[in-house]
C-alpha cells in the first residue's frame, strides 16, 4: 500500500477504533433482565446502599439507604435517605414502584417526582437470608449492591461487585458509598 493510501486507511478506521474502545460492556447486550424470585414481603424495609454506579441523583451522597414500605393497593413506596455531608440533617425523596407481572416479583417501575422521572428496577440476586441484594437495570447504566446493615464484610462486598461482570457490567463503575464519615476519600469510595 502507498504511503497516501495507508494515511487513508488510518484516518478511515481510525474512528471506528475510538468508537469501539469506549463502548460499555453490555451496550450490545440483549436487555437484562431479571430471574430472581422474590417474597415482597420479606424484601421491604431498610436497605443500606452499600456500592451503585454513581449517576446524578445518587452521586456524592452518604449514609444512602432505601426504605421500601407495601402499600395497600399493592405498590411499594420507596422512600431514598441520604446525607450530602455527614454533618448535614438526612434528607430524602420519594417514590412509588408497581411490580411487573409475571417477574417474580424481581421487576417493578419505580417513579419519582409526581411520575416526571421513571426507572425500571430488576432485583437480579437476594440472599437467602435477604441480608443482601443486587439491583440491575435493564440497560446496565445503574447498579447497587444493598445490605441489611450500613457496612459490608470486604470479601462479601468484592464477591458481589464481580457478579455483576457475569451480566455484562464493567464492576470497575461500581462505588461503595460512604455509611461512615471515615470511609470519605478512602480508595473505592465515591
Amino acid at each position: 500500500m502507498e504511503p497516501p493510501m495507508r494515511r487513508l486507511a488510518l484516518v478511515l478506521t481510525l474512528p471506528l477504533m475510538l468508537l469501539a474502545a469506549c463502548a460499555t460492556p453490555g451496550e450490545n447486550m440483549p436487555p437484562l433482565t431479571a430471574h430472581a424470585n422474590i417474597n415482597l414481603e420479606r424484601y421491604m424495609g431498610r436497605w443500606w446502599v452499600i456500592a451503585n454506579v454513581p449517576y446524578f441523583a445518587e452521586r456524592g451522597k452518604v449514609a444512602a439507604a432505601d426504605i421500601y414500605t407495601l402499600r395497600d393497593d399493592g405498590r411499594i413506596t420507596n422512600t431514598y435517605e441520604y446525607r450530602k455531608s455527614f454533618d448535614e440533617p438526612a434528607r430524602s425523596m420519594n417514590g412509588v414502584a408497581e411490580v411487573v407481572p409475571g417477574t417474580g416479583n424481581a421487576q417493578w417501575r419505580i417513579a419519582f417526582f409526581w411520575g416526571l422521572v421513571k426507572a425500571d428496577y430488576l432485583v437480579m440476586e437476594v440472599a437467602p437470608d435477604y441480608s443482601w441484594a443486587l439491583i440491575g437495570h435493564p440497560k446496565r447504566k445503574l447498579a447497587w449492591v444493598f445490605s441489611r446493615e450500613p457496612v459490608m464484610d470486604e470479601v462479601l462486598y468484592q464477591d458481589l461487585r464481580q457478579r455483576f461482570a457475569a451480566w455484562g457490567y464493567d464492576p470497575e463503575t461500581i462505588e461503595r458509598v460512604p455509611q461512615r464519615a471515615e470511609q470519605v476519600g478512602q480508595p473505592g469510595f465515591q
